[in-house]
Parts: C-alpha cells; sequence; structure tokens
C-alpha cells in the first residue's frame, strides 16, 4: 500500500544550522577541488610540450596520466579510514600540501621514467581527498541537503576546467622565462597553489558539527540530532546484515555503485585529457585560444550540475537524474567521434554535461546505503574502484591513438559502457531494504522510494540554494 508524501518542516534551529554549515563549508571545499582537479588534469594542456621537450609519446602519455589513478585506488581505502581517525581538518590539510609539493615536482619530468613516477607520487599524496570530502559531507549534512551539497562540490570541477585552460594556456606561454619551459612554469605554480591552499583550510575548516564556533548550542544539538537520526533509520530500514570492511566487494550493490561510478569517471577522463587535442584539430589556433575555447564545455557543465542537485534534492529522483547524465554522455560522445573536429567540440559540450551531472548526482545514492563505521571506508571503495576509469581512460585513448591516429574508436568504446552504466542504475537502491518511488518507474518498475527537499528558513546566513519550503518524505507500506 502506497502513502502519499507527507511535507515535514525542519525546525528553525536545523534550518540554520544547515545553511550556516553549507555556506561555512561548501565553498571552502569547493576552492579546494578546484586546484585539486587543476593538479589533477593539468597534463592534458602539457601532452604536446612534454613530447617535445622530453619525448614522452601519446602512448607513454596515455600510461602516465592512468598511472595516477593506481596509486590513487590502492591508498584511499586507508586515507579515508585515517580521515576518519584523525579528523578532516587535519588530513585534508595534509592531503593538499603533499599533493601540491609532488604536483610541482612535475616541472622535473624530463622523460618517461621519471615521468611515470611523479605521477604515481601524486597519486598516493591524493588519495583520499575527494573521498574523504563526500564522507565529510555525512557528518554535516542531512539527506535533504546533501544532494546540493554533492552537486556544488562537483560544479567545482567544472569551475576548475574554465579557469584551468586559460590559466594553463597562459603559463605554457613562459617558455624561457627564467630559463624554464612554459610547462614546468604551469606545475610549479598550480602545484604551489595547493601547499597555500591547505594552510588555509587548516585555519578554516571544522572536523564535526560539535566543534563549530559559528553554530549554537541549539543548533548543533538540532543538527547531530538530525544526522544520528537519519543513521539509526538506515539501520532499521536494512533487511540483511550491513557488508564488512572487508566483505563489500561480495555486496552486490556495492560492485554496482563501483561500476556505476567507473563509467562515470571514463567518460570524463576519456574528454578532460583529450579535449585540448579535438580544440587544437581545429587548426589555426593558438595555445592561449586552445585553452579558452576548452573551457566552454566545463563552463555550460557547471550549471547544469547545479541544476541537477536542486531536481535530485526536490524531487527525489536519485537514479533519473543520474540515468539522464549517461544518456547525455553516451549521445555526445558517439556524436563526437563521429563528427567533423568543429562539431565535435560542440557534442563534446553535450558529452561534458552528461558526465557531470551523473558523476554528481551518484554520490548521494551510497551515501544512503550505507551505514554506520562502513560509510568512510565504503564512499572510499567505490571512489578507489570507480577512479580505475581514470586509468583506463587515457591508456585506452593513448593506445588507440598511436595505432590509428584517432582516439574516435575509443570513444564508442566508453559510449557504450555509459549505456551499460545506465541499465545499472535500475538496480541500484538508495537504502537496503527500501523500494524506490513511483517517479522513478521510468527506470525500474519495483517498489518506492525515499525523496527529499530541503527547507529554508530563517537566520543569518544566506538562504540555501532554492528545493522548496520544507522536506517531504515518501512513506511505503
Amino acid at each position: 500500500m502506497k502513502h502519499s508524501p507527507a511535507a515535514v518542516t525542519d525546525p528553525p534551529a536545523l534550518t540554520a544550522a544547515t545553511k550556516k554549515a553549507y555556506w561555512r563549508l561548501v565553498p571552502l571545499t569547493m576552492l579546494m577541488f578546484v586546484v585539486n582537479y587543476i593538479d589533477r588534469v593539468n597534463i592534458g594542456f602539457a601532452k604536446d610540450a612534454l613530447e617535445s621537450d622530453s619525448g614522452i609519446g601519446a602512448a607513454a602519455y596515455g600510461l602516465g596520466a592512468g598511472l595516477f589513478f593506481i596509486t590513487y585506488a590502492v591508498f584511499e581505502i586507508p586515507s579515508n579510514i585515517l580521515l576518519e581517525r584523525y579528523g578532516a581538518k587535519f588530513w585534508l590539510t595534509r592531503i593538499m600540501i603533499s599533493w601540491g609539493l609532488v604536483s610541482a615536482l612535475m616541472m622535473f619530468a624530463h622523460n618517461e621514467t621519471v615521468f611515470y613516477a611523479l605521477r604515481m607520487a601524486l597519486g598516493v599524496a591524493e588519495a583520499g581527498f575527494f573521498a574523504g570530502v563526500i564522507f565529510y559531507f555525512t557528518q554535516w549534512f542531512p539527506n535533504a541537503t546533501r544532494g546540493r551539497a554533492n552537486a556544488a562540490l562537483f560544479s567545482a570541477s567544472a569551475l576548475a576546467a574554465v579557469i584551468a585552460g586559460p590559466l594553463s594556456g597562459a603559463l605554457l606561454s613562459m617558455d624561457d622565462t627564467l630559463g624554464l619551459h612554459g610547462w614546468q612554469w604551469m606545475f610549479l605554480i598550480e602545484g604551489l597553489a595547493a601547499v597555500l591552499i591547505g594552510l588555509v583550510v587548516w585555519t578554516r575548516l571544522v572536523s564535526h558539527p560539535s566543534e563549530a564556533p559559528w553554530l549554537s548550542d541549539e543548533e548543533k544539538t538540532a543538527l547531530i540530532d538530525r544526522l544520528a537520526a537519519e543513521e539509526a533509520e538506515r539501520v532499521a530500514t536494512k533487511t540483511d546484515k550491513a557488508p564488512s570492511r572487508w566483505s563489500m566487494l561480495r555486496d552486490p550493490q556495492m560492485l554496482l555503485f563501483c561500476f556505476v561510478y567507473f563509467a562515470a569517471q571514463l567518460a570524463q577522463y576519456a574528454v578532460t585529457f583529450w579535449l585540448p587535442d579535438f580544440v587544437r584539430d581545429i587548426g589555426g589556433l593558438s595555445e592561449f585560444t586552445i585553452g579558452l575555447i576548452s573551457v566552454v564545455p566545463f563552463a555550460v557543465a557547471f550549471f547544469a550540475v547545479l541544476a541537477a542537485g536542486q531536481i535530485s534534492d526536490r524531487t527525489g529522483l536519485r537514479r533519473t537524474v543520474l540515468g539522464s547524465g549517461f544518456v547525455l554522455a553516451a549521445v555526445g560522445l558517439t556524436a563526437a567521434a563521429l563528427a567533423s573536429p568543429v562539431l565535435a567540440v560542440v557534442m563534446l559540450i553535450v558529452a561534458t554535461i552528461g558526465f557531470k551531472v551523473a558523476a554528481s548526482s551518484f554520490y548521494v545514492i551510497p551515501q544512503q546505503y550505507l551505514v554506520g563505521a562502513m560509510v568512510a571506508p565504503g564512499i572510499a571503495l567505490i571512489n578507489s574502484v570507480g577512479n580505475l576509469g581514470g586509468f583506463v581512460a587515457p591508456t585506452l585513448l593513448g593506445q588507440v591513438e598511436s595505432r590509428t591516429g584517432s582516439v574516435d574508436n575509443a570513444l564508442l568504446i566508453v559510449a557504450v559502457i555509459c549505456l551499460v552504466a545506465l541499465a545499472g542504475c535500475a538496480l541500484m537502491r538508495y537504502q537496503a531494504g527500501v523500494q524506490e518511488t513511483e517517479q522513478d518507474a521510468a527506470l525500474t518498475s519495483a517498489g518506492t522510494d525515499t525523496g527529499t527537499s530541503a527547507g529554508t528558513g530563517t537566520g543569518s546566513e544566506p538562504d540555501l540554494p532554492a528545493a522548496g519550503p520544507g522536506r517531504t518524505v515518501g512513506n511505503s507500506g
């Protein structure tokens, strides 16, 4: 028997607490992710310069770009467990400073061996950052606002791409300044920026609501109680024993989560590491112009991600929003592989909107599935396995380009994997034992799910991105 959703208004103290948390923490984590993303993908702009100055060809470049994700995956779960033990403030600061230093050392990548070693070291240094922030959000944001917090974080990667293009293009133009190549200046300046932001994080980040000096006692209690109540509800809805830390890979839902996120990351890095080359194929463009044009897909995706986060929170259609992203990614990649250079860049805008929406709307689902001590390592596991798409994509595209002179066939393979992930979305569950909403019947006909949309209220902080006057709770029976 199904019941119509009932509107529940959040207490004023909880509304004020979530607003303050959003505006105090989300912009800071977005800034961290902007710098993180730039340091992770800036080699895409240095690809041709590395080949001419260091002899690193397409296949070696693809392998080196992907090796980052191997060490990242290996050290992801230990890093997230240490974050849980020592707190987000200390561990995220450590991550930022160490990855910034390693990224700056990329200026010494004068041959393939050093290039491979530094990319692997960067993966070790950065491991746990993104999964750590996603876990951190579970300690601050109730279900009703977590979708928008996640979306804001993912929008930062689109914003980073907007900044990275012209910034990296300008730095690449600094050839022979003080005897350094432009790509060396790019790695040095962008890496040291992470170190400086890491010092800011140490002074501004708060690990837990109970430690926040900008929350009143009433607000702390309201937020902590809501988060505890939601955790208790997740535990109560489990029909089977939750997987242990070491048996999570035997849980079908965890395997599905890993694959779906892998597909999103595969599409992302297939485009990100090769987008400057697609723009360069247009011909007659300077490096700075290539950088400017390369930001367009991500600039458009920035707004799409924010809109998707609000739609996901307002309607509760978690899987529908996720699946729509994979549709756009598959269509865009297929068309880009078959089109002329100019049209290919246009279709990569569609693909970028798709994989950004898919990635940004994904994590709210496993966040509601995992419980207790499994949250931190579970998110880390999904992120580490999923991020192997970052290894497969550049390795695949590099090998295909070195053998055929084009990456078109590789893009078609990625598009097919996105379609398989679309089918996988229908099998995902928000919480073990909880069925899905009628609105999600477009993906599957089984059961009902819980949809939420965050409330607004009064307080000294600016309003959260709008998602309706209250939150909607769907009951099933």
